[in-house]
């Protein structure tokens, strides 16, 4: 039976070589001819004999195989069912972890938010205390502004408001109190106002009642200077000194030595100080022009108040006419003061000679009307002495005495 040998062999063979094929395409390309060849050559029981072969043979192979390498199968088998163990185990710690994690973060964001709250309720309260203490800054200050006023502080008391005003309410603005001290500012500076213009009118009238013991200071100054003159006209033998009169310019340097203050010395004191604190207050509340009208009208009333409705020159001394005129001189000598110490424009040139010159009047027209009553020439002497230290005492003051002049010549005619 060679004929059915050498087929059975050559199937096998190819058959080995169709296993060997390297794709499923190569492999079919090759079997396809096989099978239809097989069966075109009866040649198909070889052909399932040849396949039945080669299965035979794989198998044993792989069984082959599988006992050669049981033992390390087992042990993978082992291994990957550790492994599979390890991992399941693995898997339940992550997830057990991840429980962990996940519980942590929500405490972490329970703990952040609590963080932020707290930080909030900090900075509200950290707000809440500096505002207060914006607050009380201001309460203080209104405060101090009257306990200044009690003090008699007033300028200082003017500065407090205007700092509380410009700079410390500005800061509170959102808070009702800053509503409420604005609203009372106006009352303030009305209330520093009328207190300083109180210390005013009591250094006034101070002033008013001073008047006639500065002018009687004044007229006494101007006699020891008459005194120092004729002194001066014995010893020298100059002609041209001798013949100086008193307030000329060669007296004037003659006894510039003799430094004598009318407002300032043993006897007497004026302090401007009420009256440059009242300019100051009046200006920086915008109230120069109101304050200056005011001034002039109550210097004005104290003029009139000065001046006697009558007089008299029967008494022996002069006295009447001596207190009109120290009076009428240490009011215009506190004029003249007033008006080169206070800024330009307070108490200007015409002013101060317009109170003059109706005092003057008023005088001449009083004396005028008590000569008639004087039949002594004595006395009518000492009336012209008391008239002509009045014009010397007042021509040393930069005044007009021309009106007075007038009157000595009516007194000698």
């Amino acid at each position: 039976m060679p004929g059915l040998i050498e087929p059975y062999d050559d199937l096998t063979g190819a058959v080995q070589q169709i296993i060997l094929s390297s794709s499923d395409t190569d492999y079919l390309d090759q079997l396809i001819p096989l099978l239809k060849n097989a069966k075109t050559q009866s040649h198909v029981q070889p052909l399932v004999q040849a396949l039945s072969q080669i299965s035979t043979e794989r198998e044993a192979e792989i069984e082959r195989i599988c006992n050669n390498n049981h033992q390390e199968f087992i042990s993978s088998v082992s291994q990957l069912q550790s492994a599979r163990e390890g991992t399941v185990t693995l898997t339940s710690e992550i997830l057990e972890l991840s429980r962990s994690i996940e519980a942590t973060t929500e405490k972490l964001a329970e703990q952040k938010k609590a963080l932020v709250d707290s930080r909030s309720v900090r900075q509200n309260i950290d707000d809440t205390t500096q505002a207060l203490k914006d607050c009380l800054e201001v309460l203080r200050l209104a405060n101090q502004v009257h306990d200044l006023l009690g003090k008699k502080s007033h300028y200082a008391a003017l500065r407090a408001l205007d700092e509380l005003q410009n700079v410390h309410l500005r800061e509170v603005t959102r808070y009702r109190i800053a509503d409420m001290i604005e609203r009372s500012l106006p009352a303030t500076q009305h209330l520093i106002a009328e207190a300083v213009k109180t210390d005013l009118n009591t250094w006034l009238y101070r002033i008013r009642e001073t008047s006639q013991f500065l002018g009687e200071v004044a007229f006494y100054h101007t006699e020891m200077r008459r005194t120092r003159q004729k002194e001066r006209w014995a010893a020298e033998q100059d002609s041209f000194l001798a013949a100086s009169k008193l307030n000329s310019a060669i007296e004037l340097v003659a006894d510039e030595q003799e430094e004598f203050d009318v407002l300032n010395n043993e006897e007497v004191q004026v302090d401007f100080s009420p009256l440059f604190e009242c300019l100051h207050i009046h200006e920086a509340l915008g109230q120069m022009d109101a304050f200056r009208a005011e001034y002039a009208t109550t210097r004005r009333r104290q003029k009139e108040l000065l001046v006697p409705s009558s007089l008299t020159l029967d008494d022996d001394d002069l006295a009447g006419l001596s207190s009109l005129l120290e009076g009428i001189a240490g009011f215009a000598i506190v004029e003249q003061a007033t008006m080169h110490k206070t800024p330009e424009n307070f108490r200007t040139r015409a002013d101060v000679d317009e109170l003059w010159d109706s005092m003057v009047q008023s005088a001449i027209t009083l004396i005028s009307a008590a000569l008639p009553s004087v039949t002594n020439d004595e006395k009518l002497l000492k009336v012209k002495g008391v008239i002509a230290l009045f014009i010397q005492t007042m021509d040393s003051w930069s005044y007009s005495v021309s009106a007075l002049d007038s009157l000595l010549l009516t007194i000698f005619s």
